[in-house]
């Protein structure tokens, strides 16, 4: 099973995040996570803020 932490470190390795894993964030994000997926999500969310990692959906 994929965990948020994945899809999170995929996207920080390449600096995009792709609609599919957006999609995939939010059905993850809908189930029981821990600690280290929640540090995993919020790491991304600064980085989508500081343009480290940019977004297909905002294109």
């Amino acid at each position: 099973m994929t965990r948020i932490r994945d899809v999170v470190q995929k996207a920080l390795s390449t600096g995009f995040l792709t609609v599919e894993a957006e999609n995939q964030l939010r059905h993850l994000l809908k189930t029981r996570y821990d600690s280290e997926d929640l540090k995993a999500f919020m790491s991304l969310q600064e980085a989508a803020m500081m343009g480290t990692v940019k977004q297909e959906s905002r294109n």
